[in-house]
């Protein structure tokens, strides 16, 4: 870290979070960053793209006393990054508010009364103090746009270009995303003014870390293929299910097979989801039952498996979720069940993740005792009517927002 002249504050702040070597993405975004350019970045989850920006921002205010405007998906995501800029900024005066969904109002509004350098914050509640004037925008240096593609998964484009109005035209954008789709460059050019481009590895794969594992299973050996799986591995677990009622159903089923195991969802409170993740991160409960939405963002290092119990809706959703394990270089594991019912969705994966390729042998490993079952009738990845919409060409297709919005 010392070769990008920051501060020695800063060098001790980092070194006692036992942070002293830059990974690849912090490489070569801090010294681009820290040039003043724009930049529009994709790498892998867990590969330390937090403090790729961070380190930036907190330089830029120490020298010119430069704001920021950090924009995230999800609560849990935007308060993740508040703590890791105190943990950095211990040795500086730099207030932060953190603006999202889910808290009072009235304690938003103390924390702008102390004029922080700072904010981070989710767009609805971004727009929501912008209506109210509580905040202003129009002086700030720096904006983050983090998980960009996450962003306009849960629908948010319109929020961010309302956004947008309110801040200045001169500004330096820095955009993270973990993949880059056509529709993203696109998007980016709205915000971005001759950026610097990296990527860093395979945005549409897994994390070479991540042992991959299927196991073929029905419906019915489901629960007891799981609790064989938990006692015969070690350490924390993320076990991700379809919709908020199987979170809470099989926490309850784990919880009566003596597994300490709490379910997070869309339908906590935003202090219910704090205390089941403060839990996790201290090790007092070993499994997180989560939906896809509830766990986006989430980086808790110490989590050693994901199991897909059942397989996410949307392709995309599966490198989210597996990312949750092997995170800044520890080996992961990810192991997914593949019901009956299962078989066209995992096809959709596998070509999203391998892009037409078959799914190569060293990437995953499939029970072969269970691979022999007769699968039965298949289902369509938009087997769910209810979510189904139809594109340009009159084609079905599944909609993954408005699935997203009920999880």
């Amino acid at each position: 870290m010392k070769n990008f002249n920051l501060s020695k504050e800063l060098i001790i702040a980092l070194e006692t979070m036992n942070i002293t070597e830059p990974t690849e993405i912090q490489k070569q975004s801090i010294p681009v960053a820290m040039s003043g350019a724009d930049i529009l970045a994709s790498s892998q989850t867990g590969s330390g793209k937090t403090l790729a920006y961070l380190l930036p921002l907190i330089d830029a205010f120490i020298k010119n006393k430069t704001t920021a405007l950090i924009l995230v998906p999800t609560r849990e995501l935007a308060t993740q990054i508040h703590s890791t800029l105190n943990k950095v900024t211990t040795a500086y005066k730099m207030n932060s508010a953190v603006l999202i969904g889910g808290e009072p109002m009235f304690k938003q509004f103390m924390q702008l009364k102390k004029n922080p350098k700072v904010i981070i914050g989710t767009p609805g509640r971004i727009i929501e103090h912008l209506n109210r004037r509580s905040l202003k925008i129009e002086h700030i240096g720096i904006i983050v746009l983090d998980e960009m593609d996450r962003m306009l998964d849960m629908g948010m484009k319109e929020q961010l270009e309302e956004i947008n109005k309110f801040l200045p035209e001169k500004r330096q954008v820095l955009m993270f995303s973990a993949t880059m789709p056509k529709h993203i460059i696109a998007v980016s050019q709205k915000y971005l003014n001759n950026p610097v481009r990296i990527m860093v590895g395979a945005t549409n794969k897994a994390a070479a870390e991540i042992k991959q594992e299927l196991m073929h299973v029905s419906n019915k050996e489901k629960f007891s293929e799981l609790t064989k799986q938990l006692g015969n591995r070690v350490g924390s677990v993320i076990i991700f299910v379809k919709t908020k009622r199987s979170a809470d159903q099989l926490a309850k089923m784990l919880k009566y097979e003596n597994h300490k195991a709490e379910a997070i969802h869309g339908d906590l409170s935003q202090s219910q989801r704090e205390r089941v993740i403060l839990s996790f991160r201290k090790l007092n409960h070993r499994i997180m039952v989560a939906t896809d939405v509830a766990a986006r963002g989430l980086d808790i290092p110490h989590t050693q498996h994901v199991i897909n119990y059942d397989l996410p809706m949307c392709p995309e959703d599966y490198l989210h979720r597996i990312g949750r394990t092997g995170r800044a270089g520890a080996i992961g594991h990810a192991l997914s069940f593949i019901s009956p019912d299962d078989v066209v969705r995992w096809r959709a994966i596998d070509r999203l993740v391998n892009k037409g390729e078959s799914t190569p042998r060293s990437a995953f490993r499939s029970d072969k005792k269970k691979r022999k079952r007769s699968f039965g009738k298949r289902t369509s990845i938009c087997d769910s009517k209810k979510f189904n919409s139809f594109d340009s060409s009159g084609r079905r297709t599944f909609d993954c927002n408005r699935y997203r919005s009920t999880i």
